[in-house]
């Protein structure tokens, strides 16, 4: 790709990514510590890139400069000419790595996430996929290696859930769960439906970046904060404690509710963790309004108003409308198989950031105010 940046600019800016990582102030803070080591790789890995870009590209010259020059020689003619789309098919996909590789890493990236999955339209159905979506979820974690804890939850009379929240902490959580956020739609045969009529039910997720004190001043005057009595299994103890504990942030009228443990001092902790995530996402999807209003990326978005996928039960079809990909292994999904769909929509939003990164170095960016 021409818009690529030159390797001797890169060159420059891993120098100065050296100096940083050489100071030894900023292992006081280990969160700027490992986003600059990060930032140290991708610009290794970049370089590296180009560099082999521009090899490859000589390379290449070479071989067309040998077939034009040789008309007289078929076995060097032959030669060149079988060389050249496998360079020029190199060169096409480390171009593409290169131009991935321009966008630096979210700085959420690396913490660990907050799920909340909550019914949508469709009543017990609704319930039962939410349930459906947790399992999973859960499934997937699993296979990833990380670890799930359960936050809150409010089961429906069907046997699904109301809404549940649950935390997943372990390498990549939210880089790689970020996508899930939104709408999921569900069509089936409900198992209560004599009829067999398919019914359609839906949803919401939401992905947050689990935030840390450091990252949303709480203050104490903002905080309205009741307790009561948990109900559900876990023996006489949960009914006759005041473990369970509700948060109400007054400036922005957030309600949390934690009645997981029977302690109330874990359900308090498990409520303010809850409570200060949602603030962080709320206060970085205003930065991003703030921003890039005029460019909106639908992968990634967030946005929960948006229906982002479909699983079609009767034809085990999934298709992730982002992205425009369908799958017919609904059934492994289920279970947790979501590595291939969510590499596929990975790659799909840096692609977009990174054209949108390239555009605006090079001045051909939309302005604002344009359609996005």
């Amino acid at each position: 790709m021409d818009l690529l940046p030159s390797a001797a600019s890169i060159r420059a800016r891993l120098a100065e990514a050296d100096e940083r990582l050489a100071d030894p102030t900023i292992f006081g803070d280990s969160r700027k510590a490992a986003a600059a080591a990060r930032e140290h790789q991708r610009l290794s890995r970049l370089l590296a890139h180009l560099e082999e870009v521009a090899s490859l590209e000589e390379q290449a010259r070479d071989a067309r400069q040998l077939a034009a020059d040789s008309a007289e020689d078929e076995e060097i003619r032959a030669m060149a000419e079988a060389e050249l789309p496998g360079l020029e098919e190199r060169l096409a996909t480390l171009r593409e790595e290169a131009l991935l590789l321009l966008v630096p890493a979210d700085p959420s990236d690396s913490r660990d996430t907050i799920m909340e999955i909550r019914a949508g339209t469709g009543g017990d159905e609704a319930a039962l996929f939410a349930a459906d979506l947790h399992r999973m979820y859960t499934r997937y974690a699993e296979r990833q290696g990380w670890r799930c804890e359960p936050i809150s939850a409010s089961p429906s009379e069907g046997g699904g859930f109301k809404e549940v929240i649950f935390s997943i902490a372990g390498e990549d959580a939210y880089r790689r769960l970020k996508y899930e956020s939104g709408v999921h739609r569900v069509q089936r045969v409900p198992v209560t439906e004599a009829g067999g009529r398919i019914h359609t039910s839906t949803a919401t997720v939401a992905v947050l970046p689990e935030a840390e004190e450091v990252d949303v001043e709480l203050r104490p005057e903002e905080l309205e904060i009741t307790v009561s009595r948990a109900s559900g299994p876990g023996g006489q103890s949960v009914n006759t404690t005041d473990s369970a504990v509700q948060i109400l942030h007054k400036p922005t009228g957030m309600i949390v509710h934690c009645a997981d443990e029977r302690s109330q001092l874990k359900n308090r902790t498990k409520a303010m963790t809850v409570l200060r995530s949602r603030l962080l996402q709320r206060k970085e999807e205003e930065e991003r309004e703030k921003y890039a209003a005029h460019r909106r990326s639908q992968v990634g978005s967030g946005d929960r108003s948006e229906r982002i996928r479909t699983y079609n039960f009767p034809q085990t079809r999934l298709t992730d409308h982002r992205i425009n990909r369908t799958t017919h292994d609904l059934p492994a999904v289920m279970e947790g198989d979501l590595d291939e769909l969510i590499d596929a929509l990975l790659r799909a939003d840096l692609r977009e950031r990174a054209e949108a990164a390239v555009a605006a170095e090079t001045g051909t960016a939309d302005s604002p105010g344009a359609a996005s």
